[in-house]
């Protein structure tokens, strides 16, 4: 049960005290060593594509085995010094992966700029959570990007993680960052990073498969608890899940879509190069700012809703498996 106690209490941390700029974070020390391999891998491959594969997957290999391996000894040396070592320590892991506050901090930055009328701040602060081009987007579209990017954090960002911690604690949470980091940094489709970011995107496709399509269960269930239309929701979802290059961040944005009664996706500028992409939902409602706070009321419900389902699930096992047989 201290496993427990440790996301809950780490959830609730995140809730709190959010991100604080300037605190010492691992993801960003898990970034810094994805950018250092990928300097050793390029500088030793060159342009050779095989190379290029082959050094990927060796990044790939030691991002996975650094990101379990560090967090794992560490909770194995406090657990060996005292369990409730371990408990604070394992907590505080749990806050650092979370991102709930974080998300909903910055996609409100959007809003905030949009409901002073500020169009190009509004875009500047959403280029800082989304990968598509934004300097010349609408004020339609940049809403539309906020809702997208919270929507699809929802599993990869929250859901997603905590799932793991339910599974393997803090280390195979930090494992499921690693590779997460890995495709928000080399996973891409453009001719630079094709080769070497291939077993990152594709490790990141079989890891949120399942967390993708939970939490798109928790969002329609979260879509009823706030009072948004969850027929709508329910049917977007199952008609629009994979209208996306990914596998899984159609999973969640669907449902999103229909309860909100946008049409998201459609085509988008990434890195000056344009990208089709099919669309998600129906164009029953034009965009406002407010589509943006609500869908972070529907992030905070998605996630509360997980987190009570996970511990449930995980108080039931521990307790059956504390029953004399």
């Amino acid at each position: 049960m201290m496993l427990l106690g440790s996301i809950i209490g780490g959830f609730i941390l995140d809730l709190l005290i959010g991100d604080p700029p300037g605190w010492p974070h691992p993801i960003c020390l898990i970034g810094n060593l994805i950018g250092w391999l990928e300097k050793r891998v390029r500088a030793a491959a060159g342009e050779n594509p095989r190379g290029l594969l082959c050094g990927g997957f060796l990044l790939a290999a030691a991002t996975c085995l650094l990101s379990f391996a560090v967090p794992y000894v560490i909770l194995q040396a406090a657990e060996r010094f005292h369990p409730w070592l371990r408990f604070v320590l394992e907590t505080i892991m749990c806050y650092q992966i979370f991102c709930t506050r974080s998300l909903r901090d910055e996609s409100m930055k959007v809003y905030t700029a949009l409901e002073a009328g500020d169009l190009p701040l509004a875009r500047k602060m959403l280029s800082w959570i989304v990968g598509r081009d934004t300097q010349d987007l609408r004020a339609e579209e940049v809403i539309k990007g906020a809702v997208e990017t919270v929507a699809e954090n929802t599993a990869d960002g929250i859901l997603a993680p905590m799932l793991y911690m339910f599974l393997g604690g803090a280390p195979l949470a930090f494992l499921y960052k690693g590779i997460n980091t890995m495709d928000s940094m080399i996973g891409y489709r453009d001719p630079k990073y094709l080769c070497i970011g291939r077993v990152a995107a594709r490790l990141d496709d079989v890891a949120n498969f399942v967390p993708a399509r939970v939490c798109a269960f928790c969002m329609l269930a979260a879509s009823f608890f706030t009072g948004l239309d969850v027929r709508q929701a329910w049917k977007t979802f199952v008609r629009d899940r994979y209208h996306h290059l990914s596998p899984n961040s159609a999973q969640t944005e669907s449902v999103a879509a229909g309860a909100l009664h946008l049409l998201l996706g459609g085509d988008h500028y990434y890195f000056g190069k344009l990208v089709h992409k099919q669309t998600i939902g129906d164009d029953l409602m034009a965009p406002e700012a407010r589509h943006i706070r609500q869908m972070n009321v529907l992030m905070y419900f998605t996630a509360i809703t997980g987190l009570l389902v996970f511990s449930l699930i995980r108080a039931l096992w521990v307790f059956h498996s504390a029953s004399p047989m």
